[in-house]
C-alpha cells in the first residue's frame, strides 16, 4: 500500500473525504465509459449525477470516505501513479481560503479572523467550519475552494478551525445585475447599525479601511464588481456595530471614483450590499 493511499484511508476515517492526484496537482480523468460525461453523471463537475463509475472518475466527485473504494481494485492504478492526494472541502463541511502570495496573505492577516493555517508551496491555506460556493480569483491571489472543488492535502495545519466568516462569503458574491436606485442626492449612505462591536482595535478597524481603498485602487479589470464585493467586505465586517464614519466611507467613495466610477454607482453599490446583509 502506497503513502498516498495510508493517508487517503486517514483522511477518510476523520471524515475527510480524499482523491489521488496525479502529476501537476490534477485530478485522473474519466475512464472511457465516462469521458465526456457519456454516463450522463456529474456535468462539468459542478453537481453530483447519477454516475456510479467505482473509477476515481470526475474530478472533485470522485472523493470519498468509504474505505471499500479507496481500497479497490479500481482505484489500485491511480494510487500507484498518484503524486498527491486532494479532499474535498465541502464533503467535509470546510471552505479552504487559498492564498497564493505574501499580498495576500497580508490582506488575511489584516481582514479576516484567525483560524487553522496549511502551508503550501506558495503562500497558505486557511481553513474555516462552514462550506460555500467555490470561487477563483475573488482578489489578487486568493481562491476559495469548497463546493465543487478540490484541494491538496498538506497536512493538518496549525491553528483552531474558526466559523467560516461573512467576510469570506463576500468575496464570491457579485452585485446584482439590476441596482436598486437611489436618489442621486444622496451623496453618503448611511452608517451601519449599533450592535455589538467585535473589532479588537480602532486600529483593526483603520486597517480594513485601508485595505480596502487597496483593493478598489488595485483592481485591474472588473472595477465595477471589485466596488460592490469591497463594499459587501466592508459592511459584513464593521457594518452593525456603528463604528463606521462618514470619513470612513468617504474613502471608500473616493478610491471608487479615482478609478472611474459614478457616485450614483456607488451609492448603488453600497445600498445593495446593505440590502444583501439585511441591514
Amino acid at each position: 500500500m502506497s503513502e498516498h493511499q495510508c493517508t487517503a484511508l486517514r483522511l477518510a476515517a476523520s471524515g475527510v473525504p480524499p482523491l489521488p492526484l496525479r502529476a501537476g496537482k490534477l485530478p485522473f480523468g474519466n475512464c472511457p465509459a465516462c469521458a465526456r460525461n457519456a454516463c450522463g453523471g456529474r456535468p462539468n463537475m459542478k453537481t453530483p449525477g447519477p454516475c456510479t463509475c467505482p473509477a476515481p472518475c470526475h474530478g472533485w466527485a470522485a472523493a470519498t470516505t468509504d474505505p471499500h473504494v479507496i481500497n479497490s481494485q479500481t482505484w489500485a492504478r491511480a494510487w500507484r501513479e498518484a503524486a498527491a492526494v486532494a479532499y474535498h472541502p465541502g464533503g467535509a463541511g470546510l471552505t479552504v481560503v487559498d492564498l497564493d502570495n505574501a499580498e495576500a496573505i497580508s490582506w488575511a492577516r489584516a481582514s479576516l479572523p484567525a483560524t487553522r493555517i496549511v502551508l503550501t508551496t506558495r503562500g497558505e491555506h486557511w481553513i474555516y467550519q462552514g462550506t460555500m460556493p467555490s470561487s477563483n480569483a475573488v482578489r489578487p491571489g486568493v481562491d476559495i475552494k469548497s463546493l465543487t472543488q478540490y484541494a491538496r492535502w498538506l497536512g493538518p495545519g496549525t491553528g483552531t478551525t474558526a466559523p467560516l466568516p461573512d467576510t469570506v462569503r463576500a468575496l464570491a458574491v457579485k452585485e446584482p445585475s439590476t441596482a436598486r436606485r437611489a436618489p442621486q442626492r444622496l451623496t453618503m449612505p448611511l452608517r451601519g447599525g449599533q450592535g455589538e462591536c467585535r473589532h479588537r482595535t480602532p486600529a483593526y478597524l483603520d486597517r480594513g479601511i485601508a485595505m480596502a481603498e487597496q483593493r478598489i485602487t488595485e483592481a485591474r479589470s472588473g472595477v465595477h464588481s471589485t466596488v460592490y464585493r469591497t463594499f459587501l467586505a466592508v459592511l459584513s465586517t464593521h457594518g452593525r456595530c456603528g463604528c463606521l464614519t462618514d470619513a470612513h466611507i468617504a474613502r471608500l467613495f473616493t478610491a471608487a471614483q479615482t478609478k472611474g466610477e459614478s457616485p450614483r454607482h456607488c451609492t448603488d453599490a453600497w445600498t445593495n450590499a446593505r440590502t444583501a446583509l439585511g441591514m
